[in-house]
């Protein structure tokens, strides 16, 4: 960059060591900026912040020269520090150049794109919800960084993430971050979904935070999750589903329901044993927990559980076997139940009139 522009209200020194390679030098500057910074906000000089921002967030975070942008990056930083409370004042021009440096292709500015994200965001802390989809879009593509240490900073930001958004979580956007979820559960990628899986896991443990409601929406997605062959992903996604289930348990009314048995019955076949398992279980809950309402689907129920039960006897299907015979026969009493029922109203109808025909033939002969 020209060091013959003006760069106000930063020092010629200041901004030559901005640009240079040597962190040490870049340290030195963020520490003259954040003490510039404080003394500004101490007399509300707003403007003179601004005019920082733009330098900063402008001028060198949107550089061509890689030195320059983490000089700009770690400037943001410091500026965020030095406003301390008030950065929430300035959180767009804090956050949006910071973010644009997230999917840079210099590793280098990823990982000090991740680490001044993290140091406004611990500052600014709720402020920064309001850029949350971006912040999650980009979280999720650093999980999948092929370089270690910027991933080690990702995960060190998304762990921050998560406390902001447990501790704020009365301010959350959980509807708008639904679909957020929804467009990634379906990746391939296992520390992509690792880190959905753990989202998920975080959120569900907020009280305030009902997410059961949106199930209907990501149990697909969840259970494809179930058939990756890698244990850990198994073991978290059954974790998740465990979880799920015990929030139905307690709330069975706040979810479409309907949805949800077509898609269980749907990886009731699927040829992975765990997951054809945990399905067949969760038919089975199902029926526990919705009794006659669950009889439009009886026809494609009891084809999954014949199915189910027509696996070879060993060792690894028995359980599947066992729970489809269980199914089976859970849903066969809730028919006849039905059916005993109807045939008592019947037969209580048939009383009931032959009772009505004696009494007007009764009342027929008196007035005659």
């Amino acid at each position: 960059m020209s060091m013959d522009r003006d760069y106000a209200p930063l020092s010629a020194a200041c901004v030559r060591a901005l640009n240079d390679k040597m962190y040490d030098k870049r340290k030195a500057a963020a520490l003259e900026i954040e003490k510039m910074v404080k003394e500004f906000a101490a007399v509300n000089n707003s403007m003179q912040i601004r005019r920082l921002l733009k330098v900063l967030g402008q001028d060198f975070s949107m550089s061509k020269n890689a030195n320059t942008k983490k000089g700009g990056l770690i400037g943001l930083a410091a500026m965020a520090v030095g406003l301390g409370k008030d950065s929430v004042n300035y959180i767009d021009d804090l956050i949006i150049p910071i973010l644009v440096n997230l999917n840079d292709a210099d590793l280098k500015v990823r990982y000090y794109a991740s680490e001044s994200l993290y140091n406004v965001s611990k500052v600014a802390r709720s402020a920064v919800l309001k850029h949350f989809p971006d912040i999650f879009k980009s979280l999720s593509k650093l999980s999948t960084d092929p370089d270690q240490n910027v991933k080690n900073a990702s995960e060190l930001l998304d762990r921050l993430m998560k406390d902001i958004v447990t501790d704020n979580s009365n301010i959350f956007d959980l509807v708008g971050f639904i679909p957020l979820l929804r467009e990634r559960i379906y990746t391939e990628n296992t520390f992509a979904k690792q880190f959905i899986i753990s989202w998920i896991t975080v959120l569900d443990d907020v009280p305030s935070i009902d997410l059961v409601i949106y199930l209907p929406e990501i149990l697909d997605g969840l259970f494809k999750m179930l058939s990756d062959p890698t244990f850990e992903i198994k073991k978290m996604c059954d974790a998740v589903l465990k979880k799920f289930l015990d929030d139905l348990h307690r709330n069975p009314e706040k979810v479409n329901y309907t949805d949800m048995i077509n898609t269980v019955v749907i990886y009731s076949y699927s040829t992975d044993e765990f997951v054809q398992y945990t399905a067949m279980s969760w038919i089975k809950e199902f029926i526990d927990m919705y009794g006659s309402n669950i009889l439009p689907f009886a026809s494609n129920i009891l084809k999954a559980s014949m199915a189910s039960n027509s696996n070879q006897d060993i060792e690894s299907q028995i359980r599947i076997k066992q729970t489809a015979k269980l199914v089976n026969s859970t849903l066969m009493e809730l028919i006849n139940g039905i059916e005993d029922k109807t045939d008592a109203t019947e037969k209580d109808e048939e009383v009931i009139s032959s009772k009505i025909y004696k009494n007007n033939k009764k009342n027929v002969l008196i007035n005659y």
